[in-house]
């Protein structure tokens, strides 16, 4: 009985971990990924060596979430170039990404849009028509970029339990 509490607590505090990772992957407030990643080491120092995951499985985690943190990180700026923007716009959607975060939640999307907007006609001297459409590519990749991080956030745990159920070191 007691080894079947004490299983059921891991897989508990595990579950809860990667539950809120995923969810976090969704809420830009909560660190998603590195929820995961902690909810599998938390798993590997609660289980021990016995319980599946493999050294080189947390490298792997952490290449998934590097990848995904820098798509996040960059792909205002690149929607905005794919859309005609040039570097002044793809700057100005990095900036107005970091500003939005703090009028969570438009200001996920409204950020980059405007930076990108703003950093086009000032710096860039282009027409407003051309400096909306590299704001408008901005949140095209901002919203990719969203999606990236969540597929990013399923493999994650896709790979922790194939990891632990049948990549068994």
């Amino acid at each position: 009985m007691t080894e079947f509490l004490e299983n059921g607590g891991v897989w508990i505090v595990t579950g809860g971990l990667l539950a809120g990772g995923l969810a976090g992957c969704i809420v830009p407030v909560i660190p998603g990924h590195l929820l995961i990643l902690v909810g599998a080491v938390v798993f590997r120092i609660l289980k021990g060596a016995e319980a599946g995951i493999a050294w080189w499985g947390f490298a792997i985690l952490v290449a998934i979430m590097a990848i995904s943190q820098a798509v996040e990180f960059f792909s205002s700026s690149l929607g905005s170039k794919w859309f005609g923007g040039s570097r002044a716009g793809g700057v100005g959607a990095i900036i107005g990404s970091i500003v939005g975060l703090f009028f969570f939640p438009f200001g996920l999307l409204i950020g980059p849009l405007v930076g990108a907007f703003v950093f086009e006609m000032i710096f860039a001297k282009k027409k407003t028509r051309e400096s909306v459409v590299s704001g408008v590519g901005s949140v095209v990749g901002t919203v990719a970029g969203m999606g990236f991080k969540i597929a990013a956030g399923v493999l994650m745990i896709a790979w922790f339990f194939a990891d632990v159920f049948f990549l068994k070191s």
